[in-house]
């Protein structure tokens, strides 16, 4: 990709109208300051003194803090959260960063997905981190939910230039994203071809249809619950992809972590990845890779460009670390002239 291609695309972001479907998080960070710490009179046990609490969109979210950190044009959250505090601090920060939250419903009878984050803030990056503690929901998503959140979608999908659908919960049928809502989603993606669908999911990717999906090199070979130093050789994923995107039934991007990205739109196309110095923080770069994916192709770039903004926005994030983080649109520019520096002779 030339500079000035680049700068095309990037140009057409504020125009783009995106709306993003799926199970919403906060993020909340609970800085510590450990000198400050104290006994529980009551327990022995060690009291940690909070003194700074971050807030941040998580999961669904942090698509679209990537998508509102390009520039993008307008912004729609479509989801179902509790009607509880962390419900009205995720809306709040969701409009901060111009987000229109009309979509999200809130039910008395469900939490809002969070996950907590004690810090040490004298510790940076990962190693500050404390053990995390989840509230998430384990019980189905009700049918009534899932309908509100679809007629949503169904009002804004006119207007729209693409949608991206996130499926963060693991439990089955536990987040918006359930067996139905998929089938349905399929159906409006086959009836709006001129909208851009694009799915990805912790543990359902193979089970989207008629809409893009980005499955990882294992996922995309079948092999579940890798371990640090698991491979998947170039030759196996040849022969993975054409199958699951037939199964799709839409084109397939494969994410391969430092290698960069391989996509099927039906001929496979490699995109090689960004070397990068020191430590990384991995924690939300396959949804900063789909932000930047699907704006580019919402801005009429081909499959592989759109491919490849998304991983110079992923290699933006991972050097923030101890955060889920975001680029802007210099910050892609940089890292396309040290792609090309790499990658091209």
């Amino acid at each position: 990709m030339e500079t000035e291609r680049l700068e095309e695309l990037l140009g057409k972001f504020g125009s783009r109208k995106i709306a993003v479907l799926g199970d919403f998080f906060l993020d909340r960070y609970l800085i510590t300051d450990p000198d400050l710490a104290e006994k529980s009179i009551e327990t022995g046990k060690t009291a940690h003194q909070v003194v700074e609490i971050r807030n941040s969109p998580g999961a669904a979210g942090t698509i679209v803090n990537n998508l509102a950190a390009l520039k993008a044009g307008e912004l729609y959250a479509i989801g179902v959260i509790g009607d509880d505090g962390q419900g009205y601090d995720l809306k709040q920060e969701l409009n901060r960063r111009g987000c229109n939250t009309e979509g999200l419903i809130s039910s008395a009878n469900l939490m809002t997905p969070t996950y907590l984050k004690p810090i040490n803030k004298n510790v940076p990056g990962l190693e500050g981190e404390h053990e995390r503690y989840d509230t998430k929901n384990h019980k189905p998503m009700t049918q009534r939910l899932v309908d509100e959140a679809l007629e949503v979608l169904d009002r804004l999908l006119p207007e729209l230039d693409a949608v991206i659908v996130l499926d963060q919960v693991e439990e089955a049928d536990c987040g918006v994203i359930t067996a139905k809502t998929r089938e349905a989603i399929a159906e409006r993606a086959a009836a709006h071809p001129n909208v851009i669908f694009y799915g990805d999911s912790r543990r359902y990717i193979t089970e989207f249809r008629n809409m893009i999906i980005k499955p990882n090199e294992f996922e995309a070979v079948g092999h579940e619950n890798p371990v640090p130093g698991d491979k998947v050789d170039f030759s196996q994923l040849e022969e993975a992809i054409p199958r699951l995107r037939k199964t799709a039934n839409a084109p397939i991007c494969v994410t391969r972590g430092a290698n960069g990205i391989i996509v099927s739109d039906p001929e496979l196309t490699s995109i090689p990845g960004i070397k990068l110095e020191g430590p990384v923080d991995t924690t939300g770069a396959g949804d900063s890779v789909s932000a930047g994916l699907v704006l580019a192709l919402a801005s009429e770039a081909t499959l592989p460009e759109a491919a490849l903004v998304g991983m110079l926005v992923a290699s933006v994030t991972v050097k923030q670390l101890g955060t889920t983080g975001t680029a802007s649109q210099d910050q892609v520019r940089e890292r396309l002239v040290l792609w090309k520096s790499q990658n091209e002779s």
